[in-house]
């Protein structure tokens, strides 16, 4: 693995034939450094399964640079990519962090500028070229491309699904992915649910969507080799509810059934609600202050976990946790139900709101409820709690089993790689019969 860092552009030098060879680009800002959200996990998964997938020497990737004092830089998890691109002889291209946010428009313009200049040196060199922008920081990089470099974008969420009144951001994405689509780039939709918000909220044409199920790759799967500890007080069984401390992920509406439930004097397990941000906010966001408040005001049992660490996901195999609760108002797709099953933990008990009714269906993967019913939500709660141990396992095998069959993501990734660049996935008489 070659570790870039990207400057002025070196003076142009003709590339021998023989040296031209098809490359897969890959520009992300969650997933290399660390964590925040789901999407880093996705993120990290996407560049797992192509160094899986592309022979040696094809893959490189592009991020912003994470200082390892940053609070968004985990040690850990940036060792284990490094390592894993190393393995495959990737090149990883360092572009300087952007003063804006990255979710802001000027932070996402500067992004694509850099990733756009960084890229097409690489394509510059190769044979045939692909680039994946990953994420709303990536949406517009169709005017930073050659125009010989195939384009495929991979929206985890949009601004329409998380802050519908940010028209202007929502224009820049729609006029983005747009612009993408009439050069002939390809759009993936992580969901069904997605690819009918990008069609009818983002006029995305149908043509130009590919489809890309999330899922879980084999490393996800695997129970972990440690675990941080329980709170005392869930360690005689407990509720698990996690996710970015903002208001679509709907933990408001779990601490009201949680409060309905006391009422109609139902004794409900210890719930650990990580509502985390990230490490950027000294203090509690005004939105995980109103939790606690919450808290306080209906007299739950619960911790509020307010920082995020990627162990905490270890908790799903705990044999305390009693069910997996995923309350949100709006979601893409939804990873947390897949990670439970893949566990063997549950009941999960999840909304309906987007892609969450793909995997979690009433009765068969879990318990639901509509989105933003409190009383609904407390129902399912009550429900899971009750479940004999018969239906629990019945459950469990189902998740199971959709996890197997559904949402394999290398196989998905894969399959998406061989339909719109297949001259990457090919060997080549240089990389035939190298050991990976």
């Amino acid at each position: 693995m070659r570790i870039d860092h990207a400057t002025s552009p070196p003076s142009p030098t003709a590339v021998p034939e023989p040296a031209r060879r098809p490359r897969v680009v890959v520009a992300l800002h969650e997933g290399f450094y660390g964590a925040a959200s789901g999407t880093g996990f996705s993120n990290r998964a996407f560049l797992t399964a192509l160094a899986r997938l592309l022979p040696p020497g094809r893959l490189a990737v592009i991020a912003p640079h994470v200082p390892e004092t940053a609070g968004a830089h985990d040690r850990r998890w940036a060792s284990e990519v490094q390592q894993m691109l190393r393995q495959v002889e990737a090149d990883v291209i360092s572009i300087p962090e952007v003063r804006a946010a990255p979710d802001s428009i000027p932070g996402s313009v500067q992004l694509c500028d850099l990733a756009g200049e960084s890229a097409g040196r690489i394509a510059d060199r190769a044979s045939r070229c692909l680039l994946v922008g990953l994420d709303i920081p990536f949406l517009g990089l169709a005017p930073c491309t050659s125009p010989t470099t195939d384009l495929l974008l991979v929206p985890r969420t949009t601004t329409a699904l998380t802050r519908p009144k940010d028209t202007s951001r929502i224009r820049w994405e729609r006029d983005a992915l747009r612009a993408a689509a009439v050069r002939g780039g390809r759009i993936g939709a992580i969901s069904s649910h997605m690819r009918s918000h990008l069609v009818a909220s983002y006029a995305v044409p149908r043509g130009s969507i590919v489809s890309i199920p999330n899922g879980l790759i084999q490393e996800e799967t695997a129970k972990p080799a440690s675990a941080p500890p329980l709170p005392f007080k869930a360690r005689a069984g407990f509720l698990l509810a996690m996710g970015r401390a903002v208001p679509t992920k709907g933990f408001d509406d779990l601490l009201k059934a949680l409060h309905i439930l006391k009422k109609q004097e139902v004794r409900a397990p210890h719930l650990l609600l990580a509502a985390v941000a990230s490490d950027e906010h000294e203090r509690p966001t005004s939105y995980q202050e109103d939790l606690a408040a919450r808290i306080r005001a209906y007299g739950l049992d619960a911790t509020l976990i307010t920082r995020f660490t990627p162990a905490i996901r270890a908790w799903l195999h705990s044999p305390a946790l009693r069910a997996v609760v995923v309350p949100s108002r709006e979601e893409p797709f939804g990873r947390i139900p897949l990670e439970a099953f893949a566990a063997g933990a549950g009941p999960v008990v999840a909304t309906t709101a987007g892609g969450l009714a793909q995997t979690v269906v009433e009765g068969k993967t879990g318990f639901t409820a509509a989105p933003r019913d409190a009383r609904g939500l407390a129902s399912a709660l009550h429900r899971a709690l009750t479940a004999l141990p018969r239906e629990r396992d019945r459950l469990r095998r189902a998740g199971a089993i959709l996890v197997r069959s559904r949402h394999d993501y290398e196989a998905s990734i894969g399959s998406v790689i061989e339909r719109i660049a297949p001259w990457a996935l090919a060997p080549s008489p240089a990389t035939e019969g190298r050991a990976r």
